[in-house]
């Protein structure tokens, strides 16, 4: 067969092949604001994470910052499109970590957007402080999350903001993927709750209000949740950002 033929037969077969590569391809790829991405292929360039943008203020409109880690960047989105009209809703540029790395860099956070004037600071710390290291200890053990507990509150009492304490959620029995430990949730959060009680902080109660449901919106052997489950979480939180909002009593 004359070689010109042979070309012109094989193209469509070789368009399809690459049609059907090219449609194929974004099934790899993670959802940017999924908490559980697995990382970038090496060489590639991780997608930023959208909850973690900067925020336009609208004028008029109070400033409210949200501090935390994954689970609350899960459910910062759906917070800002929940409070809208109501509230500008800012949050960390990052995750915050344990107790310690807010003490670090709560200075700086709490200039995000280049604006330290904050009329509500929704925050939390805690699964990364009861985590287990690789010596068995806990990365931040109760006594100094509790000291921790109280400098941040002090310096964010501070500002003038109205403070809201998120209680940290409940961690599953059972191995975990990845593999990893963590002390007891419920010591966690007695130790913040005495902190809170103390300093005259309002509590968001997020523990009890997914532990009801955590089965069906927890990701299984996971600390994070579904979309669904922090749509819940954004419903709970919107709520109790807009009860201490100015004018509200």
């Amino acid at each position: 067969m004359h070689p010109l033929i042979t070309r012109l037969l094989l193209a469509p077969c070789l368009a399809a092949t690459i049609l059907g590569t090219l449609v194929a391809a974004p099934a790899d790829v993670p959802l940017p604001d999924d908490p559980n991405a697995p990382a970038a292929k090496k060489g590639a360039k991780p997608a930023p994470l959208p909850a973690l943008g900067q925020v336009q203020d609208v004028p008029g409109l109070p400033r409210v910052l949200i501090i935390g880690d994954s689970i609350s960047i899960g459910y910062t989105l759906p917070v800002r499109k929940l409070l809208e009209g109501k509230a500008n809703v800012h949050r960390i540029p990052t995750n915050g970590g344990p107790t310690r790395n807010g003490v670090a860099n709560l200075s700086k956070w709490l200039n995000t957007g280049g604006n330290d004037q904050w009329d509500v600071i929704h925050f939390n710390w805690g699964i990364h402080d009861l985590k287990h290291m690789p010596d068995g200890k806990r990365q931040v053990e109760p006594a100094d999350y509790e000291a921790n507990l109280r400098k941040l509150v002090d310096q964010m009492k501070a500002t003038g903001a109205k403070l809201i304490w998120a209680t940290t959620t409940p961690i599953p029995d059972g191995p975990l993927n990845p593999p990893r430990t963590f002390g007891s949730v419920a010591e966690y959060n007695a130790i913040a709750a005495k902190v809170m009680q103390e300093k005259g902080v309002v509590t968001d109660d997020l523990y009890q209000e997914i532990q009801p449901k955590v089965a069906k919106l927890q990701i299984p052997k996971d600390v994070h949740f579904t979309p669904a489950g922090s749509e819940a979480l954004a419903k709970t939180v919107a709520a109790s950002i807009e009860s201490q909002l100015p004018g509200k009593k």
